[in-house]
């Protein structure tokens, strides 16, 4: 049967899927239970999201369409919002003390912004693509797409190491939205419905977490609604968020363990 798996897997891999594996031995499985669904822009290709303070932080893709939001919660409205230059498209954020750093897709530059103003502060550079960001309190933690989380100093935000993603020792590409909660890197899988959860020391996937069907199919427009991506976590009321791009609703949800 493992041989069988690991087949299936190799198969997967040499196609292009990136889903984790639903029966890999000794990696926990769970599924969802809708707690509360808020409005959610439906014209935000959404690449970044966390949640500090009682409102959502969000950063939006897209050439002459980034942009880095700040949101009511229960409402969705947009109370605060900073526009990208026309030729960069946004990525994922995190903030840093009075700091909100956000990266660009292709273009190998990060802004700094003022967390209270979204003044722009300086830009930074780093290697290959930029797809998430998010910060376990000592260091700020990146994901570019590939199998590998590259962890930064938050203060000088250059590279300090790396670590692989793998599941069942396969490594894992397409590792997309991430954010830090009870001590592991939850992170979107590109192309999915899928949230895997990673060991940050080993970057061993300990858990997945199925989230087919969140989004009812009467609530997709076609051509529009995009995949599932961005997940913040609320610590103090221990509260999970998830929504995808172009989603008209964000949800927060409760994990339930098969």
């Amino acid at each position: 049967m493992r041989t069988l798996l690991l087949l299936a897997a190799l198969s997967a891999v040499a196609c292009g899927s990136a889903a984790p594996q639903a029966e890999t031995a000794g990696v926990a499985e769970y599924t969802y239970k809708v707690v509360h669904a808020y409005p959610h822009d439906p014209t935000a290709f959404t690449e970044g999201l966390f949640y500090l303070d009682g409102f959502l932080y969000e950063s939006t893709g897209l050439e002459e369409h980034s942009s880095v939001r700040k949101v009511k919660l229960e409402t969705g409205e947009v109370v605060q919002k900073h526009d990208l230059p026309p030729q960069y498209f946004g990525e994922g954020i995190v903030n840093w003390k009075n700091r909100l750093d956000q990266l660009t897709y292709k273009s190998e530059v990060g802004f700094v912004y003022d967390l209270g103003t979204f003044e722009t502060k300086s830009k930074f550079e780093y290697p290959g693509e930029g797809w998430a960001l998010t910060t376990d309190g000592k260091r700020i933690i990146m994901s570019d797409g590939t199998p590998e989380i590259r962890f930064w100093d938050p203060e000088t935000l250059k590279e300090l190491n790396r670590i692989t993603v793998t599941d069942d020792g396969l490594p894992v590409k397409d590792v997309n939205e991430l954010e830090w909660i009870k001590g592991e890197i939850y992170a979107n899988v590109w192309m999915t419905d899928r949230i895997i959860r990673i060991d940050p020391a080993t970057g061993k996937v300990i858990a997945h977490i199925d989230l087919t069907g969140l989004l009812d199919p009467s609530l997709r427009v076609e051509g529009e609604t995009d995949v599932l991506n961005g997940i913040a976590y609320d610590a103090k009321n221990d509260r999970i968020f998830v929504t995808g791009k172009k989603w008209p609703t964000l949800f927060e949800i409760q994990l339930v363990k098969r």
